[in-house]
């Protein structure tokens, strides 16, 4: 299972242009410009909770974006096959095998 931060940070690629300009700036700021919930609150002028309730809030429409649009899941799915087509590359014998990889790239949704 990949680290939390790793995890939002990927789902936030995906589904960023989804989130609303305030969890935008709050998420980056948060996660990758590695501001602490203190320093974003000062900067907008709103309490700590404010910010850790939001940036919680977003957390989760971004697992719930996931949970159904899966392009998280899809991405990592073909990361994996095409590691795998390099793997088999390399034996000439695995043409068979090559195949039902890029079968199962194909079929991915």
């Amino acid at each position: 299972m990949i680290d939390k931060t790793v995890r939002i940070n990927l789902l936030y690629d995906f589904y960023q242009s989804l989130l609303t300009e305030k969890q935008d700036q709050y998420m980056t700021m948060y996660y990758q410009d590695d501001w602490s919930l203190g320093e974003i609150a000062d900067h907008f002028q709103v309490s700590r909770q404010a910010v850790y309730d939001n940036i919680r809030r977003t957390e989760a429409q971004l697992e719930d974006y996931e949970s159904k649009l899966r392009l998280l899941e899809k991405h990592e799915a073909r990361k994996q096959g095409f590691n795998e087509l390099k793997r088999l590359a390399e034996d000439p014998s695995s043409v068979s095998e090559i195949n039902q990889v890029i079968e199962s790239l194909e079929n991915l949704e």
